[in-house]
């Protein structure tokens, strides 16, 4: 074998695509909003800032609006630097096709994606006030963490309950996430990482359920909340990933 990295970029590649084709058909039947699988990380993770962004939540969340050649093309590209004519090999196009994708795919995310370049510890201060305001119930000290055009999706896959269409507006979001306070539904909100970023896990023992949060923040203030519930997609919670370049 002349070139096994080569080789190796092919399979891969031709693998991954084969699986984004099959999980596609899938998500035409899914309920509800659709979220990635969060990952249980260690804390260290978002001292690689570039890391922590491209397997983050909502990074992740953006690359699904990718088609799957778009997408394996974008991964290979901008987060491996795989030169163009692997590529090419790989998804069996023409270098200059892959280009074309690649400019195609890299214009689609920087249009979507959100900005994330506060510092870890801005994030976790951010993250804290807003279990602080969750577990407190005031309407207002929620009011004071979400930025005013907040959005919380939620994922329940049609097994666990969750909002079936995104949540726009902190004071929707807000009485929104106040409902089980208000019910005096007792839970346990844990500080975790997920995917490399600072997150939270609420524990629900009165039904058994579990959520997973995941927050983009600016200046200071949440603008996207990701609250994972299908039970199907947080068994990775169990344990720490290990994630490296």
């Amino acid at each position: 074998m002349r070139d096994p990295r080569a080789y190796l970029v092919r399979i891969v590649t031709r693998q991954s695509l084969n699986r984004l084709r099959s999980l596609s058909r899938r998500r035409e039947d899914y309920v509800g909003e659709w979220l990635p699988e969060p990952l249980l990380t260690s804390p260290d993770v978002a001292d690689d800032v570039e890391l922590a962004e491209s397997v983050s939540i909502a990074m992740l969340t953006v690359l699904e609006t990718l088609g799957p050649a778009e997408r394996a093309v974008f991964v290979l590209r901008e987060v491996f630097d795989t030169p163009y004519d692997e590529i090419a090999a790989a998804i069996d196009k023409s270098p200059a096709a892959v280009r074309q994708i690649a400019h195609r795919a890299k214009e689609h995310v920087a249009a979507r994606r959100p900005r994330m370049d506060v510092r870890r510890d801005e994030q976790q201060a951010a993250v804290e006030r807003f279990l602080a305001a969750v577990r407190g119930g005031e309407l207002q000290d929620l009011l004071d963490v979400l930025a005013p055009d907040v959005v919380m999706v939620a994922d329940g896959g049609g097994i666990a309950n969750a909002a079936r269409k995104p949540i726009l507006g902190a004071r929707k979001v807000a009485l929104f996430l106040g409902t089980a306070k208000r019910l005096d539904m007792e839970y346990t909100s844990v500080p975790i990482s997920i995917n490399g970023l600072p997150g939270a896990r609420l524990d629900i023992p009165f039904d058994g359920s579990t959520t997973a949060l995941s927050f983009v923040v600016e200046d200071g203030l949440i603008t996207r909340i990701y609250a994972m519930r299908n039970p199907e997609k947080l068994e990775r919670l169990a344990e720490v990933t290990p994630l490296q370049r």
